[in-house]
């Protein structure tokens, strides 16, 4: 594994990103610089493959609010049952030896059995946690600060499964709105649903290696066509972070599903959200509850085609208790997540933030509106503008973008440049 050092992966700007530093050796868990005070792998007794933990939920580790953590994260990616659910096999066939295949996942694909699994219902994602954060009580909210992000491989996964992305078929053989079944992705012909054995799905999963440039950061890199290649930045991040929100007795209940984000954050997908970045999560239960997964080595806005560059990281957070009234947190995060950069704020919307409507990529509209809203109070409660003020100021000069259109409930989020309130 290529490359020395720890250097932060913050995002400041989409073009002044720092370059991602690796480490020297394969993170296997326990292997290499932990930063944080306390540790946390996942083990598969600790994991929750495809559902996030509801309120009340027995914690995996209890810390003190202003502690550091650092979380082994597991890439779903080469595990999943269309991959044929084992990492070693799977990962060779690309060229990978063994002692470059992780320990913890290949416990994972072959010990997991806390919940059946279900490759057409579940979720994919590996969630680790939750961790109890001592004197979070509902109301609070949970400041996570992400500090380290270090890539435990040098190479990772992009996968396209037949009926989700931008391009879908839809259920009973409909095409969405705005395309042509030709353009359907992955293509109508190659959809092996019917067979009811996910390896004949016809799912396209890309494994893209990650090569040291000579700059000295690191980038993915995937096949041009014929000749060459196409090699682009990492940045990485965990999609999914969030806190317990729904109630229920059972791991693998529908409103535990890892997919779609809530107002407890989870499946969240905001590639803003790497190192130097903050997070704030409204509470809903004694401790918080924090859990994370899904982690990327890079995703561009809207993860069009289902998933991002999927790949296991070692990611380290700060996480800290905000009471109401403190001035600790956006007061927008009291009832709806909030993401700050060293350089923006940003207010998000969702299209079905408490789990009801279902209602997919149609609801960006939804999101949209909610964005906007969120980022007027914002302006109006913390910043002191005018509502009217603020709804000119957001359509002049604040970007609203794609989080992403394939979780279910999709996501916009807004840019609001603190250098524009510098004066």
């Amino acid at each position: 594994m290529a490359g020395a050092g720890t250097t932060p992966t913050g995002q400041r700007s989409r073009s002044s990103r720092p370059p991602t530093d690796i480490p020297r050796q394969i993170l296997q868990p326990g292997v290499g610089p932990i930063h944080g005070t306390h540790y946390l792998r996942s083990l598969p007794d600790q994991v929750r493959w495809g559902y996030v933990p509801a309120v009340g939920s027995s914690p995996v580790l209890r810390m003190r609010s202003g502690e550091t953590v650092t979380i082994d994260t597991v890439s779903h990616e080469g595990i999943l049952e269309d991959q044929g659910r084992d990492p070693v096999a799977y990962f060779a066939g690309h060229g990978v030896p063994r002692d470059q295949v992780l320990d913890d996942s290949v416990a994972i694909a072959r010990d997991y059995s806390r919940t059946s699994r279900d490759f057409d219902v579940d979720g994919p994602h590996v969630i680790t946690g939750p961790i109890h954060v001592d004197g979070a009580e509902p109301g609070d909210v949970l400041k996570v600060e992400m500090l380290s992000m270090l890539p435990r491989v040098p190479y990772g996964v992009v996968s396209n499964r037949h009926g989700k992305g931008a391009l879908p078929r839809l259920g009973g053989g409909a095409v969405p709105a705005g395309i042509t079944e030709a353009e359907i992705m992955p293509p109508v012909a190659t959809d092996g649903r019917g067979a009811g054995e996910p390896r004949g799905y016809g799912n396209v999963s890309v494994f893209t290696p990650v090569r040291q440039d000579p700059q000295g950061g690191l980038t993915g890199v995937l096949p041009r066509g014929r000749s060459g290649r196409i090699a682009f930045p990492l940045a990485p991040f965990t999609g999914a972070m969030g806190v317990a929100f729904a109630t229920s007795t059972e791991l693998n209940a529908p409103a535990l599903n890892s997919i779609p984000p809530t107002l407890g954050g989870g499946n969240i997908d905001i590639n803003l959200l790497g190192v130097g970045a903050t997070f704030f999560l409204p509470v809903f239960s004694e401790g918080a509850l924090f859990y994370v997964g899904d982690p990327h080595l890079s995703m561009g806005g809207g993860e069009v085609a289902l998933t991002a560059l999927e790949g296991s990281l070692r990611g380290t957070f700060r996480l800290t208790v905000c009471k109401r009234g403190s001035g600790d947190a956006p007061s927008v995060a009291f009832h709806y997540p909030f993401v700050e950069t060293p350089d923006a704020w940003v207010p998000l919307g969702l299209s079905d933030p408490d789990g009801s409507q279902r209602s997919g990529s149609g609801g960006l509209d939804v999101a949209l509106r909610r964005a906007v809203v969120n980022a007027l109070d914002f302006l109006q409660d913390d910043l002191g503008v005018d509502r009217a003020v603020a709804y000119a100021y957001l359509s002049a000069a604040a970007n609203f973008e794609v989080s992403q259109v394939v979780d279910r409930t999709v996501g916009v989020h807004a840019v609001v440049l603190k250098a524009h309130f510098s004066d």
